[in-house]
This record gives structure tokens, C-alpha cells and sequence, in this order.
């Protein structure tokens, strides 16, 4: 190399390390003229146009100083950092570990490494990475909080916090670890000092996009949530771009009930990242709430296309909304819970407990309030037998004294009230407390806390209710279900050994409060005479082919209207234009607006027959129903949510409510609406059966879990598998 080449390189490298990137580029291209192999000139250009987001033209001059010098650690480390700039991982991840042949003790690319593995989604091998260089370079504050994100990714915040911890010794002003730090925090369930540390990161760097984001969701689970839909709203000013802001900020808005709006900001995001995890179907399903069917075909097509190939596509709880495929619905679910909750409990957790003590069974809900699933399953609780058991009810969710939450600490041995503990301190409590049998109410509905199953709080566990399909999840053992709602040749869609009670596995409440209140129909809205078809169903149940069997029974009955439940003004609209396409007058739809839980059960009084819908039946509101004296028509599906109406009717030995095909459940209507005295009959009879089968018997329910119960617990003892069963009485 020639005195001037070099005298130019060394003014090049000054200007390069002051920053001045532009000066310093002009010298590395002016050397390269006189020498267009100039190793050096070669390989700080090419970072130069790395540095200034040139990341081709950058890739492109590093590999020719490869070329010159295929020996420069240094070299391929850049070429590494152009690779993951261009999101090619893989070849990031070679490029670095030819780094570290040729120097092995060069940190920087162990943290590079470490941060491609990261993207990979392989925190174990990222996890050594960063702990190779950290043995290197002990106080770099930018490794320990990249060491903090793989333990993050690995469900370690815990561990991840101390990391983050050891950035800010080294790095008191480092606002990507504060913000890192609060996202650990937070998943800790200590959501005000999480919301404290992402204030100091913005106190260091106001904009910052992603801790204005992560404000949010902090924000978001102390409650305040139109400070949250700040927060939100002020990362996307920054960072329009930012796919996980704009899905954030939906998943708010759903909860504020601006349906219209989520659903735009959840195209937002999908639109920024098409493969957004699980993100396609929550659209899909959020389309669905508004009964806007607009695409429906291609959407249901895509989904179940991507759900073949066990993309992370969708919700499990979606799935079982959208599609009548068991198949599609287990494999949606295992996809799930290995990408959002893997298992990590062992089997060490667990001791042998001394034979004749009382069975310990705990259930588990984010529900443990004035909500559906108490409204439910309250008078089991309440007939458990506490003499032979110890039952123990722990509330995972908001801590709401309302008028069910009063009746609930009364219905167990002990009541926990454990929402602010985070996931592992309820696995861990549940330990301590040795409960036996761990039962989850919440599957994978709103509030779920499926992590604290994930980290075993049982040596037994199982999924009861509210949850009608499969969890995909391996630390799941057991599904209570009975022979019509999961038939025997189903099983092979669960991952759950299903235990099969008597008659119907649902439960009901013959205690509910109903009011006295005496609807006119005029106050409804309803006409004074004609036949009253009602569906009270939440209207994302509400699909293209049950709302064309109702239009095509409306037809058919003269003086009828449908009575639907009015939850939002873009369905209720949706809806009257879809009855307009099919040739229906809208008026014959009659929507009915929210009443206290009393007044709503009397007003059932009030409508003759209850059109039930598929893929996804009528549940709490079949039981309902029924209980009220209201005859319920079902299409019986293939899948477990599809076939619950049917379990409660079989049970009530009404089987000729229970439909297979389009054709027979439009006729059956028909022929009810049309055949007084055949309809009083059947309602007579519905009448007298409800109290005389075991539908509505929770003493011979409780019973019949206990026995379940009793043999899951048994087999365990024995040191046996879980297995499925059947309680014969």
C-alpha cells in the first residue's frame, strides 16, 4: 500500500469514527479508484452504506473485501450485520459463525449471533451466545439486556429482569433496557412498576415508539384504558409502521366496544405484516361480531388452508367460532399453545400424597364474578360434596365484589382471591397448597390463564365447561364431555383423554334469579301476534348459511320475525340489509337491547322457539332456555362447540329438537310454528322434563364429576397415565 493510500485511509477512519460518514465515503471511493481492491476501502464503505440503510450496496462491497481478504474476522462479522439488516437470518447466523472460526474471542459476534438466533426463535442457543460474550466483555449493558430478551422469549422474565437489572448498573441511562425491563415486569403482573419503568425510558427518549406501546398495555391492565388508547395512539404517531401497536391498539378498542375501529386497525396490522402470529383469524372473528360477511367465503378458505399447514393463523377460540372441523380445531390449538404456552412443568414437581386425605380440587377462572360461567356452574360448586373433598376456588381475574362474587367465596372450602399474583406464584401457591386436581375454567376465552397450567400447578389437570374444544396442549390431561357432545369416534380430535359423565356433561343453575316482571310485547317491540323465532346467541354465532335457513323459515311463516339480541349498531345494520337481499322485510328482525341478568331470563318468556346456530350453539343461553321453558331447535354440527345444544336436549329427552341437516332443522321449525297443537306439546313436555332428567340436577352432577374426579386421582396414585373413562351412574 502505497504512503498516500495509507495517509488517505487514516484521514478517511478519523472522519468515519467522528461520524462524519458522507467525508469519509468520498475517501474510501476515491482510494478505490486508484485500487478497486483496497481491502479496507472495500469493507468501511460497505459499513458506511450499511450505516446509512444502503444495506445492499453495503452487502455488495463487503463481499468483495471478502474476496481480497477472506481471512477478516471483522469482514464477515459486518457481512453478518448486513444479512440480518436484510432479514436473511440464516445466512446471518453462517456469516457469524465464520466470525467466530477465525476469532474466537470476538464478543461482538457472539452478541451478533445471539441476536440472528433470536430472530430465529432459538433463545436456548441465543441464550449461550450471549452468555459466551458476556464471559468475554463482563459490563457491555447492551449483551445483558439482550441476554434479558432471550430470556424473555424463553418465559423466564423473572431471570430476565435481573438481566435487565445488570444493563442499567452498567448503563444507568440506557432506555432500552428500561423499557425491556417494564415488559418484564409487566409479565410479572406488576403492572405499576412496569408502567413506572416505561416512564423513565420516555424520560430519556421521548420518542420511543415501542415504550409508548408497552405504556399501553400496562395502562391497559391497571384499567385506565383511555390513557392506554394514548399511549397507543402516540407509538403509532411515531412509528406508523409498527404492526404490534396497531394490533394493540385494536385489541383495546375491542374491549372499549368501537368494534368498527378495531377492525380497521386490525387490517392495519395485517396489512404491515400479513403473517402476523394468530392475527388473521382475531380479524376474521372480529368481522363476524359485526356480521359483516363481506369476503366470508375466500376468509374461511384461507384459514383453514393455513391452519392444514399449522400456521400460526388463528385463536383457537376463533377457530371454534368459524369453522364445524374438529380437525382444523385441534390442530389450531396445539399450534397455539406450543407457540403462546409451552408446557413447563416436570413431573418432579409433584409428591406422592399419604392415602385416605381428602382429594384437593381447585378451579381456576378469570370469572369469578357477575359473568356466565358462574351463572352456570354456581350450584355445583354449591353441591360439592365438602366431606369427602376439599374444594378450593381461585380467582384469577378482576377482583369484582359484586352479587355472584359473594355467592362464590361461600361455595368452597377456601376462596383465593389471587389476580395480582402472575402465573408461576398461582402455579407455585397451588403446589404449596397440594391441590391434587387443578381444573381450568377458561380455556382459551377472554382472561385465560393458561401459562399457570403450563407451569403445573397439579399433578392433575383438567378442562371443564367453559372451554367447548380441545386445548391442543400437552399438561391438559383430562376433558369432561359426554357421548353426544364428543361421540367416541371424535376422540382422536383432542389431545385431552375424555372422561364421558352421564346424560350431558353441562351444568346448569336451578336457583337463578327470575324476574317477576311480566313482558308485554309491545314494550319488546315484538308484534301483538305471529310467531316469535328468537336467537339470543352473541351475533358473531350468527353465519351466512343460518342466517339464510332463518330467512327461508321467515318466508315460510307467515306473520313471524326474529328476535336477536342488539349488540352493536354495525351488526344490528348489517343484518337488516342481509334480510333485505334475501327478500325479507327488515322489520320482521326485532333486536332486543341489554336487561339485568333477571329481567333478561324472564324475557325469554316472552319468544316461542329458539333457532340455535352452527358452527358454535348456543351454550349458557341453551341452558338458559330450557330452563325457562323454551323449546330450542338445533342443527347439530361435527365439532364439540357444535354439538353442545344437542347434549342438553338429549338429556332432557327431547329429541326432536335435535336436527342433522339444513333441510330437516328448517323443516322442524316450520312444522312448529305452523302446527299449534303439535308446538304446545312439545313445549308441555320440555316443561315437565326439565325438572324431571338430570339436566338441571346439579346434586347428581356434582356426584357424577366427583366420580370422575375420584378415578382420574386414583389412576394417578397408582402411578398410571391419564386414560379416558366413563362414569357409568
Amino acid at each position: 500500500m502505497s504512503e498516500q493510500i495509507k495517509s488517505k485511509l487514516q484521514r478517511a477512519v478519523t472522519l468515519h469514527q467522528a461520524g462524519r460518514l458522507a467525508e469519509a465515503q468520498a475517501i474510501y471511493q476515491d482510494v478505490l479508484k486508484t485500487d478497486p481492491n483496497e481491502f479496507n476501502s472495500l469493507h468501511l464503505s460497505g459499513v458506511i452504506a450499511l450505516q446509512t440503510g444502503a444495506r445492499e450496496e453495503g452487502l455488495a462491497l463487503i463481499d468483495r473485501a471478502i474476496a481480497v481478504n477472506p481471512g477478516s474476522a471483522a469482514a464477515h462479522n459486518n457481512r453478518g450485520n448486513a444479512l440480518k439488516e436484510l432479514r436473511r437470518f440464516r445466512e446471518a447466523l453462517v456469516s457469524y459463525e465464520r466470525t467466530l472460526v477465525l476469532n474466537p474471542a470476538l464478543a461482538d459476534a457472539h452478541n451478533n449471533r445471539g441476536n440472528v438466533l433470536l430472530s430465529l426463535e432459538l433463545p436456548e442457543k441465543a441464550l449461550a451466545s450471549y452468555d459466551r460474550a458476556l464471559s468475554l466483555t463482563p459490563a457491555d449493558a447492551e449483551i445483558h439486556n439482550n441476554r434479558g430478551n432471550a430470556l424473555m422469549q424463553l418465559g423466564r422474565p423473572a431471570e430476565a429482569l435481573a438481566s435487565y437489572g445488570q444493563a442499567l448498573v452498567f448503563k444507568p441511562s440506557y432506555a432500552e433496557a428500561l423499557a425491556n425491563r417494564g415488559n418484564a415486569l409487566l409479565d410479572l403482573n406488576r403492572p405499576t412498576e412496569a408502567l413506572a419503568s416505561y416512564d423513565q425510558a420516555l424520560a430519556l427518549n421521548p420518542n420511543h415508539a415501542d415504550a409508548h406501546n408497552s405504556r399501553g398495555n400496562a395502562l391497559k391492565h391497571l384499567g385506565r384504558l383511555p390513557e392506554a388508547l394514548a399511549s397507543y395512539e402516540r407509538a403509532l404517531s411515531l412509528a406508523p409502521g409498527n404492526a404490534e401497536a396497531h394490533n394493540n391498539r385494536a385489541n383495546l378498542l375491542v374491549v372499549l366496544k368501537r368494534l368498527d375501529e378495531a377492525l380497521a386497525s386490525y387490517g392495519q396490522a395485517l396489512a404491515l405484516k400479513p403473517d402476523y402470529p394468530f392475527l388473521f383469524g382475531t380479524y376474521v372473528h372480529t368481522k363476524a361480531k359485526l356480521c359483516d360477511w363481506s369476503g366470508l367465503t375466500g376468509d374461511l378458505d384461507r384459514l383453514s388452508a393455513a391452519i392444514s399447514t399449522s400456521q400460526r393463523v388463528a385463536q383457537p377460540f376463533a377457530v371454534l367460532t368459524l369453522l364445524d372441523d374438529p380437525a382444523a380445531q385441534k390442530t389450531a390449538a396445539q399450534v397455539y399453545a406450543a407457540a403462546r404456552y409451552p408446557a413447563r412443568r416436570t413431573p418432579d414437581l409433584f409428591h406422592a400424597r399419604p392415602a385416605g386425605q381428602k382429594i384437593r380440587v381447585a378451579y381456576y377462572s378469570a370469572d369469578f364474578q357477575n359473568h356466565a360461567l358462574p351463572y352456570l356452574m354456581i350450584e355445583l360448586f354449591e353441591q360439592h360434596d365438602k366431606e369427602k373433598f376439599e374444594f378450593f376456588g381461585i380467582s384469577v381475574g378482576p377482583d369484582k365484589q359484586d352479587e355472584m362474587r359473594g355467592r362464590l367465596t361461600g361455595a368452597f372450602n377456601t376462596f383465593i382471591e389471587a389476580s395480582r399474583k402472575n402465573d408461576r406464584e398461582i402455579a407455585a401457591l397451588s403446589r404449596e397448597l397440594g391441590i391434587d386436581i387443578a381444573v381450568d375454567l377458561s380455556g382459551y376465552t377472554d382472561g385465560a390463564r393458561t401459562a399457570i397450567f403450563a407451569a403445573g400447578c397439579a399433578p392433575v389437570q383438567v378442562s371443564y365447561v367453559c372451554y367447548i374444544g380441545t386445548m391442543g396442549a400437552p399438561y391438559i390431561d383430562y376433558l369432561l364431555a359426554d357421548k353426544v357432545a364428543i361421540p367416541p369416534e371424535s376422540r382422536p380430535h383432542f389431545t385431552e383423554n375424555v372422561v364421558y359423565l352421564p346424560d350431558t356433561f353441562f351444568v346448569g343453575d336451578s336457583r337463578r334469579k327470575i324476574s317477576d316482571r311480566v313482558f308485554t310485547r309491545a314494550e319488546l317491540k315484538l308484534p301483538e301476534t305471529g310467531f316469535v323465532f328468537c336467537c339470543f346467541n352473541a351475533v358473531h354465532k350468527i353465519l351466512p348459511a343460518t342466517f339464510d335457513g332463518w330467512m327461508r323459515i321467515l318466508k315460510a311463516v307467515e306473520g313471524s320475525v326474529l328476535w336477536l339480541v342488539d349488540e352493536n349498531d354495525t351488526a344490528k345494520n348489517n343484518l337488516k340489509k342481509e334480510a333485505r337481499a334475501r327478500g325479507v322485510d327488515d322489520r320482521r328482525l326485532v333486536f332486543a337491547g341489554r336487561v339485568p341478568v333477571a329481567d333478561y331470563l324472564a324475557r325469554f318468556r316472552v319468544a316461542d322457539l329458539f333457532l340455535d346456530t352452527l358452527p358454535y350453539n348456543a351454550h349458557t343461553t341453551a341452558s338458559d332456555a330450557l330452563w325457562l321453558g323454551l323449546p330450542v331447535l338445533t342443527l347439530q354440527g361435527r365439532a364439540f362447540a357444535g354439538r353442545l345444544a344437542s347434549s342438553l336436549l338429549m338429556a332432557a329427552r327431547m329429541p326432536e329438537l335435535v336436527t342433522t341437516t339444513q333441510a330437516d332443522y328448517e323443516a322442524r321449525a316450520i312444522e312448529l310454528a305452523t302446527h299449534p297443537e303439535k308446538f304446545r306439546s312439545v313445549k308441555a313436555r320440555l316443561l315437565e322434563n326439565r325438572l324431571a332428567t338430570p339436566v338441571f340436577d346439579s346434586r347428581l352432577t356434582a356426584r357424577r364429576v366427583e366420580a370422575a374426579y375420584a378415578q382420574m386421582f386414583a389412576r394417578h396414585q397408582a402411578g398410571l397415565p391419564p386414560a379416558a373413562f366413563e362414569i357409568q351412574s
